[in-house]
């Protein structure tokens, strides 16, 4: 159920939205077609006792003769006219037939306007509809038999509900319409039976109320859509501060304005931003200051280890502090890349990849490179020349020769750096770029060199935003590759 659930907040409350409306108007559209219902039928039943009364009033101006010729002509679908039928035998109803039923003969006695007898009970019945009008009979007949209905597929079951001498009790053919059947009692005690059913069109639906309802649920939905991605722009606009604060520290602080839980949530992130500044200014200050001092010390150490009188020993104490002052050189490299003002600015990358094989050229390293750029790329000019330089010194010293594949496209810049060396086991390959670890067992500066030259690279490369890995070449050596995003 979860996974069909959107990932997203602005999708999310969207979606609540739209469903929250959906019901809303689907409640409101079942409110009006109920009462819109009633209306109807009440309007119906009023026109229905209207021509009802009419009929009254003109069979009491007419002989019993008259009235016999032109029941034929007066009844005609929906109304159905019949005299001298049995008494209505009024069976037990629910509260709405019963409410229905006092209605629409409280209607007819005021426009018939007297108080004589009338009897009127409501069924249920199939609505009448336009196509049955022909091979149209009564519904009942005096001789206490039932008639055929309202055409062929609506038959009527004899004495159902109101005696055996009335034929009301309908099957259902596909249901839905009531009837209204009143009795009234002529002067001349003649008894005239009326059959009216509610046409079709009354429980039709409103196609035009389903257009409007449609189009307001569209323009709702469209507003909702505005108001929801605005009031989720500024939690936007702080996950990507976020994603930005790990590749620059040093990014502009976000904007504390918007609504007061958003401001507050600036500021709470730009006070975060700024301890975090703080704390990495005074580690580095505290690391380089005691890096830079330690060269006052191994300095001096030096020149004593030149006044030591046995030559092995001297060389001994010679290499270690070759190898402190390398260290400390290295430290003191990485702790300027971790904390470089260096501004951005456009980069040529294959003039500085060809920089950096014509120095490596004059050692007697071995670069070829291969591919182009499509532009320039807007990065640190000294971070990404120490970063490229790592990587190649590296690839020449373990695998003799490096070969440098350019990839560029709108998306991100790569560069893959592929050496002819050994490799490294597959659990080496993440821990190398940790700081002052080396794969080799040795500590001698010629084998294994300080163990920050990868550190430098992947610290340089994720200010940029991209990232760095090195993988084990199916052919033999090692890949290093970075992805620079554009």
């Amino acid at each position: 159920m979860m996974k069909f659930v959107p990932r997203s907040l602005f999708a999310r409350l969207v979606l609540v939205m739209i469903t929250v409306l959906f019901i809303a108007q689907i409640l409101s559209l079942a409110v009006h077609m109920h009462e819109r219902g009633e209306l109807l039928a009440r309007a119906s039943g009023m026109h229905s006792a209207q021509r009802i009364a009419d009929i009254v009033r003109l069979f009491e101006s007419m002989s019993a003769e008259e009235r016999r010729r032109i029941v034929q002509v007066l009844s005609a679908p929906p109304l159905i006219v019949t005299l001298g039928e049995r008494p209505i035998a009024l069976s037990e109803q629910d509260e709405d037939r019963r409410a229905r039923a006092a209605l629409f003969g409280a209607m007819l006695r005021r426009f018939i306007g007297d108080e004589r007898p009338i009897e009127v009970a409501v069924l249920s019945s199939p609505p009448f509809r336009p196509g049955e009008m022909r091979g149209f009979r009564p519904a009942w007949r005096g001789d206490g038999e039932t008639g055929s209905g309202y055409g062929p597929a609506m038959g009527m079951e004899k004495g159902r509900g109101h005696g055996p001498g009335m034929g009301y009790g309908m099957r259902h053919a596909g249901g839905g319409g009531i009837s209204f059947i009143a009795q009234v009692r002529l002067q001349d005690g003649t008894l005239v039976t009326f059959d009216t059913r509610q046409p079709t069109q009354t429980v039709s639906w409103p196609y035009r109320l389903l257009l409007s309802l449609a189009v307001l649920l569209a323009g709702v939905v469209i507003v909702a859509w505005i108001a929801v991605r605005w009031a989720t722009r500024p939690l936007k606009q702080l996950s990507e501060a976020a994603e930005g604060l790990g590749r620059n520290i040093d990014r502009p602080p976000l904007a504390e304005d918007g609504p007061v839980e958003v401001a507050r949530a600036a500021h709470a992130f730009n006070t975060m931003q700024a301890r975090l500044q703080s704390y990495i200014r005074d580690r580095t200050r505290i690391l380089a200051a005691m890096s830079h001092d330690l060269k006052t010390p191994i300095t001096r150490l030096r020149l004593r280890a030149e006044l030591l009188g046995d030559g092995e020993v001297r060389g001994r104490f010679t290499r270690d502090l070759d190898d402190m002052e390398s260290m400390v050189a290295a430290t003191l490299d990485f702790l300027r890349g971790l904390d470089s003002g260096e501004a951005v600015q456009p980069l040529d990358v294959m003039a500085l990849l060809e920089s950096l094989q014509a120095d490596l050229a004059e050692t007697g390293g071995v670069v070829r490179i291969e591919g182009r750029t499509a532009r320039a790329y807007p990065g640190r000019p000294q971070a990404l020349k120490r970063c490229l330089g790592n990587l190649l010194e590296n690839a020449i010293k373990y695998g003799r020769r490096a070969t440098v594949l350019v990839s560029d496209d709108a998306a991100r810049l790569e560069i893959r750096v592929l050496d002819e060396g050994p490799g490294l086991p597959e659990a080496e390959l993440e821990k190398v770029f940790e700081p002052f670890y080396r794969a080799e067992q040795s500590r001698s500066r010629e084998t294994g060199g300080t163990g920050l030259g990868l550190t430098i690279a992947r610290s340089v490369v994720e200010g940029h935003g991209g990232k760095i890995e090195l993988l084990n070449r199916p052919e033999g050596g090692l890949e290093a590759r970075i992805i620079l995003p554009r």
